[in-house]
């Protein structure tokens, strides 16, 4: 009976204490991210032997828009001997929008030595002019 009864109370004060928080303070969420550091390593991911880290570091740096990158990535566009690399760089060079890796992509497309990459760097510039000339004269509802 005791036990029955100790349980009970200590069932009820673990429900109290999570439902309502009795204890302590909360916890401060830390969201804070450090571009630059992230940068600076995403930019050390491009520079490795893995391929893998080579490529996600070169698709994330499109993601955050790193004027930074411009210049690796147009050297991956150009030189990398695996096609999904350049393919990446050609996607994140499109996502920054700077005009020497758009260039850079224009140029893909005419002299690339792989038709699959040539294609994709045309598709990637057909959507960058598309959405650059929608920004420029939107439509009037």
């Amino acid at each position: 009976m005791k036990t029955r009864l100790l349980l009970s109370a200590f069932l009820v004060l673990v429900i109290t204490v999570t439902s309502f928080g009795i204890i302590g303070p909360h916890p401060v969420k830390k969201n804070v991210l450090n571009r630059d550091l992230i940068i600076t390593n995403l930019m050390n991911g491009i520079n490795s032997g893995n391929q893998g880290l080579r490529i996600s570091s070169s698709y994330f740096l499109g993601e955050l828009k790193s004027d930074e990158a411009v210049i690796p990535l147009m050297r991956i566009l150009k030189n990398d001997e695996n096609e999904e690399a350049r393919i990446i760089a050609a996607l994140s060079l499109v996502k920054i929008g700077d005009a020497r890796g758009v260039f850079a992509i224009k140029q893909a497309i005419k002299f690339d030595s792989s038709e699959r990459v040539k294609k994709l760097c045309s598709i990637f510039y057909q959507d960058y002019s598309s959405q650059k000339w929608y920004n420029k004269f939107p439509p009037k509802f």
